[in-house]
């Protein structure tokens, strides 16, 4: 491309660059020392690739070019102080110096060095010739332009994808017949309700040269919206292009012709082919602001060397974690970069929850998913329920969160207190775990209640109701201090079993025990079988502790049967032996068994 061309281009045509709409030009750049990215300060801001040619070396699929078979085609060209001049020429496909492929669309074209694509004559082919060009990838281009070798097309087309050529959106059209040949007026007012409609225009036919022109479309120029464009989703749609097509509808009539038998003068031949030298696509790899530079992946594809931890071809959405705040387009004001989700380090993955983005006055919208290390809550940021918070540890540590282990039977449930770690106590239970009984209780055998209080008797009174009122001394002298067991004392008595205390209640003046017999060594009369059965004992003898028991221990007791028929199961008092028991005694009880079945009893 001649520097004459790049002028023309810059400043005539496009008039993109000035200085007073630098700062709102969407394809400005910017420049620093390091990553263009990020800011002296590391503080992220919008970046932007290169503006280029992206039509460059790209290749252009054609609907058809001549030379095969070798044609011979004149066109007439204009000088300024010399009478135009009709040349000719022949385009042989099989001669490298007289070929003209579709690769001279988007070669480097110099003065020196001039090269076009040339179509078949018109005259043996439809007058409809499309060239489509494919990016490889989304672009925001600012202009599209055609520099031609034949006279400009007297109507044309230009048509942009955004979906890599599955569908087509008309972008601009060139006709001094707008209306017949596109159905659209001549040079309609563009307006903010119709940015992105395209136009038609015969501006292209009072251009001079007309062989050898050029003809170039603005994306922006004369869109309202395109002074803020960073607030214009609709010119940024507008703008964003994977592939363009061109099609030529209708030849220059005026000023070309050729060579044929019918004697016409060749001034009043229309042209038979369209020939161009340059096509160009000027613009940018789209990043939405978040990279400054488009490099080929592994596949060969055109991405985005994405920042401001964004991914994606096109830097459109956000990095996995990076879901606090929704993707946005970076602008001029802010850089909008994808921030982390907070999870005090307990997770690996979050999601992004609008009405939560909302209610923290836009500034955080992350929430935690699969929290690790028993924590819980949005940003894991709690201990999840049966942990309790080791405050001697930060919150992102991975044992930050230590389990309640409440007891399973004295507490009231598995949730403790989340910053003491105190479980939920049942009644007459205590401890931080609930796993022993509070003052003024005993431990039963209930799940439900695993701790009753422990009666309260007055001795006095109860020995002053009996018909022998006497201190607890006398009361229980006879039997008092005589914890020991022998062959005579078993033989007195009427049973002999070794029990486990579990629960107590007051019937009167009665203490009614709730016992389970582990073993029966001795039954005279009604057999006695393991299990659950009832010991009685008058309060009375309960008060002296004579005999002395205890919830939750195994007893050896032997005693006589004389309940009544309203105390149905085993009777103790004061002459019975409750003794805590002692495993070692189980072999001198069956010794006792044995005696006792030999006739042993009678004689002692």
């Amino acid at each position: 491309m001649s520097e004459a061309w790049r002028w023309l281009l810059v400043t005539c045509l496009l008039g993109m660059v000035s200085s007073a709409a630098h700062n709102s030009n969407p394809f400005a750049g910017q420049q620093s020392p390091l990553d263009p990215c990020y800011d002296d300060n590391s503080a992220a801001r919008r970046c932007i690739p290169e503006f280029i040619n992206a039509a460059f070396g790209k290749e252009v699929q054609v609907s058809n070019t001549c030379g095969r078979p070798p044609s011979r085609s004149c066109s007439v060209v204009e000088r300024e102080e010399k009478p135009t001049v009709r040349t000719c020429q022949i385009c042989d496909a099989a001669d490298p110096r007289r070929a003209h492929p579709a690769s001279y669309l988007t070669d480097l074209n110099s003065l020196h060095n001039v090269t076009c694509w040339q179509s078949e004559n018109l005259h043996t082919s439809p007058n409809n010739v499309t060239l489509t060009l494919s990016l490889g990838k989304k672009f925001e281009i600012t202009y599209v332009s055609l520099q031609f070798c034949s006279p400009r097309p007297e109507s044309l087309g230009i048509f942009k994808s955004m979906d890599y050529g599955k569908s087509w959106t008309p972008y601009q059209f060139y006709s001094s017949q707008c209306r017949r040949m596109y159905n659209r007026p001549n040079k309609a007012v563009i307006t903010k309700q119709n940015e992105q409609e395209a136009l038609c225009t015969d501006g292209h036919t009072d251009l001079h040269p007309i062989s050898g022109g050029l003809i170039a479309f603005s994306t922006l120029d004369g869109r309202p919206s395109g002074k803020d464009f960073d607030s214009s989703p609709v010119l940024q749609d507008w703008v964003t292009v994977t592939d363009i097509r061109v099609i030529f509808s209708r030849p220059q009539l005026a000023g070309a012709g050729r060579e044929d038998d019918s004697g016409a003068s060749p001034s009043t031949m229309p042209a038979y082919f369209y020939a161009v030298g340059d096509f160009q696509v000027g613009g940018r790899c789209k990043c939405n602001g978040h990279a400054s530079r488009c490099l080929k992946d592994k596949e060969g594809k055109l991405v985005c060397d994405c920042k401001h931890n964004t991914e994606g071809p096109e830097c459109d959405r956000c990095k996995p974690f990076h879901y606090d705040r929704p993707w946005q387009r970076a602008t001029m004001r802010e850089a909008n970069e994808c921030l982390p989700c907070n999870c005090n380090l307990h997770a690996r993955r979050c999601r992004f929850n609008m009405e939560l983005y909302k209610l923290s006055g836009r500034k955080s919208g992350g929430v935690c998913m699969n929290c690790r290390h028993n924590t819980a809550g949005r940003h894991c940021h709690y201990c999840k329920e049966g942990f309790y918070r080791d405050l001697a540890r930060p919150i992102t540590h991975r044992r930050a969160c230590k389990a309640c282990d409440c007891h399973p039977v004295g507490a009231a449930g598995k949730t403790c207190n989340q910053t003491t770690g105190q479980c939920p106590c049942k009644d007459g239970v205590t401890g931080i775990t609930c796993n022993r009984c509070a003052k003024g209780y005993q431990q039963s055998r209930s799940p439900v209640a695993p701790c009753i209080k422990i009666p309260v008797v007055n001795p006095t009174a109860v020995v002053s109701s009996t018909e022998e009122p006497a201190d607890c001394e006398s009361y229980c002298k006879p039997v008092k201090g005589n914890l020991k067991i022998n062959m005579k004392k078993y033989c007195k008595k009427d049973y002999a079993v070794q029990v486990n205390v579990l629960d107590m209640e007051t019937v009167g003046d009665w203490a009614k025990f709730s016992v389970n017999i582990v073993a029966v060594y001795k039954s005279r009369g009604e057999p006695l079988k393991r299990g659950d059965h009832f010991l009685w004992i008058h309060m009375k003898d309960l008060a002296c502790k004579c005999p002395k028991i205890q919830m939750s221990k195994r007893f050896l007791v032997m005693g006589t049967n004389e309940s009544g028929a309203e105390r149905t199961g085993l009777l103790a008092d004061k002459n019975s032996l409750v003794i805590q028991w002692r495993d070692v005694w189980t072999r001198r009880l069956r010794k006792f068994q044995r005696k006792e079945k030999k006739g042993k009893c009678s004689k002692a």
